[in-house]
């Protein structure tokens, strides 16, 4: 009958080749990688939730919003100058189409009276 030192010694004298012994060392390896992924995943999840309540990132998204409501502002002004301009090129379309229609009535005035 064997002994817990002979199972010990012949579990020893596996070779390289030994199907068991490389299960235990992928098992072993598989453990170790297990825990590493799980140590990263809680440092990501620390570092995301300092980095968004962190009062860089308070300022920052404070920032952001400011300049949003400034853009939107800019933009609102934007579109009411436009308007403005537009309304003045017709004004100013029309002012000279009323000049050009005195030019020539002014012009023969100028062809009736220097007729008769």
């Amino acid at each position: 009958m064997m002994t817990d030192e002979d199972l010990k010694r012949i579990k020893e004298d596996r070779g390289p080749l030994d199907l068991t012994l490389k299960i235990e060392q992928l098992e072993l390896a598989n453990k170790k990688l297990k825990k590493r992924v799980e140590e990263a995943e809680g440092e990501t999840t620390i570092v995301k939730g300092i980095g968004m309540n962190s009062p860089e990132m308070k300022a920052a998204q404070a920032r952001i919003k400011e300049l949003t409501n400034k853009c939107r502002e800019a933009g609102r002004a934007m579109i009411e100058l436009n308007v403005k301009y537009e309304g003045m090129i017709q004004e100013v379309d029309r002012l000279s189409e009323e000049n050009n229609n005195l030019k020539t009535m002014m012009k023969r005035d100028n062809d009736t009276s220097n007729a008769g």
